[in-house]
Formats: structure tokens, sequence, C-alpha cells
């Protein structure tokens, strides 16, 4: 359950973002549930250009959440609407369905979201494990197999254990043994979530 209509995050002002703070980030890693209103909508979009500027690398995990949206066309619109500004980018293979409007969860699915800005795509698909492109490479992970309890925080967990693994060495997605290493690493992290339950208490440390 999410309550919201507003809540502190919706109330953001671009005037309130603590931009020396965001100018020294390595990734500005950002979803898409701060595009829904103003005025936060504009101070997310301040705090990806400040980002940039300085030289973050530009993370999104669309981290869908129907409910919060006018329709389903406003949130896949306002969603895409900022993609070609991501350096990685994360779906699971729910999102990646409904984005493309596609249940066929193929790599050519998968690379119909690409754009030439792109360094990362990844596709969670839950106890499947994940599947990741580049620009010159494409693979897969496995998952590793647990007793789910519940699967919320999971994505999380697993786009922050990746993006840990990267944050010093962006050369990482370019070299694949790396990178296969790095994505088996956050699938740990997103598999050992799901074994408690609650988003924050499940994150493993």
């Amino acid at each position: 359950m999410l309550y919201r209509n507003p809540s502190a995050d919706m109330l953001l002002r671009p005037d309130e973002l603590n931009l020396d703070l965001i100018r020294k980030a390595k990734i500005f890693h950002y979803g898409s549930i701060s595009l829904i209103a103003e005025p936060c909508r504009s101070a997310h979009l301040k705090a990806m250009e400040e980002a940039k500027a300085a030289g973050a690398l530009l993370s999104y995990d669309p981290n869908l959440r129907l409910p919060l949206w006018p329709s389903p066309e406003k949130a896949r619109t306002k969603i895409m609407s900022i993609w070609d500004k991501a350096e990685v980018i994360k779906v699971s293979d729910n999102e990646l369905e409904f984005l493309t409007e596609n249940n066929d969860i193929c790599d050519a699915t998968a690379m119909s979201l690409w754009h030439p800005n792109l360094k990362l795509l990844l596709v969670t698909l839950g106890d499947q494990g994940c599947r990741y492109y580049t620009k010159t490479i494409k693979g897969s992970v496995e998952a590793f197999k647990v007793k789910a309890v519940d699967t919320t925080g999971a994505g999380d967990s697993f786009i922050g254990a990746l993006l840990s693994k990267i944050v010093d060495d962006h050369s990482i997605i370019e070299d694949e043994p790396r990178l296969r290493q790095a994505v088996k690493f956050a699938n740990a992290c997103g598999a050992i979530t799901t074994t408690k339950k609650g988003a924050i208490p499940a994150l493993p440390t």
C-alpha cells in the first residue's frame, strides 16, 4: 500500500535541491515516480541535468507503480520522456512488457529500448536471473535459488549492488567477465532480499 496526494517527495522544488551534493555524485540513480507531478518532476529533471553536467553516470530504474499514475498511457509517456538520457537502465520483465507493449520477453524486445547514449541495459527476470546488453556484448546470468518470502525491494537491492561494483570503474561495463561477476553479485543481493519480509529490513549489508 502506498499513501500519497501529497507526500513529501511530491512537494520537492528545484530550488530546494542540494546542488553541491548532487554535483559530487559519481552515479546519479533515479526512478520514474518523481515524474508524476509538479513540482517534483521539475526538481527531478534539474537534478539529472546538474549531475550529468558534473560528470555523473546517469542510472534509471523506472520502478513502475501503475496505481500512482493517472493512466497507463501517461505512465508510459512520462517514463519514456527521459529514456534517452540514461546511460544505465534496469527494467524488470514486467516493465519491459509494459513499455514495449510486447509480451515476448526476448533479446529483440529488450533491444527495442536501446538508444545511442545507453551503455548498459539490464532486464531482471525474477527467479530466471538477469539478461545484460551493452553496445558490443549480451548475455545472461542465472538466479540464485532461494526460498522467497517477499520480493519487495529485490529490484532495488539488485541495481544498488550492481552500481556499487561499477561506481569507481565504468570500464567493467565493456569487460564481459567482470560484468558477469558484477551481475552475479547483484543477483545474489536481490535473492537475499527476497528471503525476509519488508524492503528495507531485508536488504543485505
